[in-house]
């Protein structure tokens, strides 16, 4: 199966959705699963994974719904406070819904620099090995030390990081970048979505060549077992449509063997979110 493993539905409220600024006002809208099909059958992709945008249970409930009524949302990654002292409870109920693969935070958002080390995060991170549940790293780029020090921390989760950990594209920074992203790969259990990118570089102008480094970096570190395409969709199409982001991946991966290419445009995902 071709997987795009990273998007996005809602139903736009702007107080839930305060983050789409007005520079983003493409966006506020409702992104509901009969707006994404027929892009992903024109682009002859076969499923997705819906990815949280919202801290509720509420939308984790949401997305399971929708899982349910659409076939081709092939797994959810939701939100639950890892930190909550029940957060063992509210997992079991999840791990009962074989659609629900795993869990992911907003700690772009978090000011705390310790955020993902401090005991309850931990504590709800090792809840998660329990029901075998995956967790999605969301951070920036200036984050991925601490990212880097939990993956340390659990050998035996699964992680994957997304975005590529939001580099900044825009200015052409990536030396540190690179470095970090080089440290984490070395954790075998982390993988990586090639996702978001066109939001991190010049929403206008951006070009092709823009990427390369950065998709130069990641190959090199994560290589072709453990990197998956996804599409940010719909926050995507403040910088580029759906095709534009994904031509950019394309064209990168065309003189990549056969194989290569399945794994990154679906086989990996699959086998990390047990499709």
């Amino acid at each position: 199966m071709v997987i795009d493993a990273h998007q996005h539905f809602w139903q736009y409220d702007a107080n839930r959705h305060a983050w789409i600024s007005e520079e983003m006002k493409v966006i506020q809208r409702d992104f509901l699963p009969e707006d994404l099909a027929p892009i992903l059958q024109k682009n002859g992709i076969n499923g997705c994974i819906a990815v949280q945008a919202d801290q509720t249970l509420a939308e984790t409930d949401f997305l399971i719904d929708l899982a349910k009524k659409h076939d081709f949302i092939k797994g959810v990654v939701g939100w639950v406070d890892l930190r909550a002292d029940d957060v063992d409870d509210v997992l079991e109920q999840y791990a009962e819904d074989k659609i629900v693969k795993g869990f992911r935070h907003i700690v772009q958002s978090e000011t705390d620099i310790e955020f993902m080390l401090r005991p309850k995060f931990k504590a709800g991170i090792s809840a998660l090995g329990l029901f075998d549940f995956t967790y999605d790293i969301l951070i920036f780029h200036d984050q991925l030390d601490q990212a880097i020090q939990l993956v340390k921390l659990f050998p035996d989760q699964k992680f994957v990081l997304d975005h590529i950990a939001k580099p900044d594209i825009k200015s052409g920074e990536f030396v540190t970048w690179q470095t970090n992203i080089k440290k984490l790969a070395l954790h075998q259990n982390v993988f990586c979505k090639i996702s978001g990118m066109v939001t991190e570089a010049e929403w206008k102008t951006w070009k092709p060549t823009d990427f390369k480094v950065y998709l130069d970096t990641v190959v090199k570190a994560f290589g072709t077992e453990r990197l998956m395409y996804g599409s940010d969709w719909p926050v995507c199409l403040v910088a580029a449509t759906y095709e534009e982001q994904l031509g950019i991946v394309s064209d990168y991966f065309a003189g990549f063997s056969t194989l290569e290419k399945k794994k990154i445009m679906g086989g990996n995902a699959s086998k990390f979110y047990k499709i």
